[in-house]
Formats: C-alpha cells, structure tokens, sequence
C-alpha cells in the first residue's frame, strides 16, 4: 500500500526543513527566511491553480490590436483594399489563436471605415490576404458604400451646424443678459440721482 503525499504538504514540510538546517547555521535570521520561503510557495501555488490550462488560452488581443496586426502581415490591409468575401475564415486559419469575436469586430471596424467605404465606393474588384483579386464588387456593395458615406457625412455636417447653432444661441443669451444688466444699472443710477 502506498501513500501519496499532496503538493501542499510537500511544499509546507521543505520550508521546515530549511528551517531545521538553517537553524544550525544561522539563528537570528531564521524566523524570516522560512516566513518568505512559505510565502513564496503558497504564491507560487495559488498562481498556478488561477492560470487557465494551456489548450484552452487564446491570444489577448483586441480588435485594433487585430487590425494592426493585419495590416502588418497582408497588402490588402495595409493598402486599404476591398476584402474578399468570407475573408473572416482565411484570417482564423491564419491566425488559429485569434478569438473569432475578435476577428468579427476587427473587421467591423475597418469595414465601417470611411476609408474603407471611400474605396469600396469606387473599387470593381475584392482582394484576399495577399492581396491577389478574389471576386469582385458589385455595382448594389458600390451604391451601399456612396450611400453610407451620404449618410455619414450628412449627420456630421448637422453635429457641426448645431454645434455652431448652440454656441450662438449662448453667446447670444449673454448678450442680452449684459444688456439686461447694463439698463439695470442705468436706472439705479437714476434713482439713486433722484432720491
């Protein structure tokens, strides 16, 4: 019959130990060596029961992070091409320890983009991550892309003009709060003449 012996008791038993022969050579300092010596085994175990096994860990990266990483690796990033269809799938096999939520919203971003649309807008052809034509855009993706543009552009000039708007109407109601102010002061100097 065996006997197994858990890590933990392992790992308590070797600071005494240490303890026991430094004891020997060294008296004073004793007490804090085998404190630290426990501390810093119980760190060391807590850290690896919290770390996730190694199959499971995914890269850390995030959709910028992603997109700069793209544009670092493919032409068709770098140069802001259209992308081929179902270019989500090439980037995965690629890339096998991205996060496809990640990859989704890395490419969310740059296709959302007013570059993206601005070339997208007149481009006739899509391209794959090594920039070679793979498929085409169609005259509707064209329309979508100038109509997007049309949109945004639009509700950015009316941000600005009720920005502009705003700010009017506040310089203009300090205006009249001076003026206010200003025949307020008039007429208490004439009262005051008076009484």
């Amino acid at each position: 019959m065996t006997t197994e012996t858990h890590p933990e008791a392992q790992l308590d038993a070797q600071p005494a130990d240490i303890e026991t022969q430094t004891a020997e050579t060294e008296a004073p300092t004793v007490g804090t060596e085998a404190q630290t010596a426990q501390a810093e085994a119980r760190t060391v175990e807590s850290e690896a029961q919290a770390a996730p096994p190694a199959a499971t860990k995914r890269s850390q990266i995030d959709a910028r992070g992603l997109l700069l990483k793209l544009q670092e690796a493919s032409p068709t990033f770098r140069d802001v091409k259209p992308l081929a269809l179902r270019i989500d799938k090439a980037i995965a096999a690629r890339f096998p320890d991205l996060d496809r939520k990640v990859i989704r919203s890395a490419m969310r971003l740059h296709t959302a983009s007013t570059r993206y649309l601005k070339v997208m807008e007149k481009a006739t052809a899509r391209f794959d991550l090594d920039g070679k034509p793979e498929g085409e855009v169609t005259e509707e993706q064209r329309v979508h892309a100038k109509q997007t543009l049309k949109e945004r552009f639009a509700e950015s000039a009316k941000r600005k003009k009720d920005a502009l708007d705003a700010e009017k109407a506040k310089r203009e109601a300090e205006e009249a709060e001076r003026r206010k102010a200003e025949k307020l002061q008039q007429l208490l100097g004439k009262f005051a003449k008076k009484g």
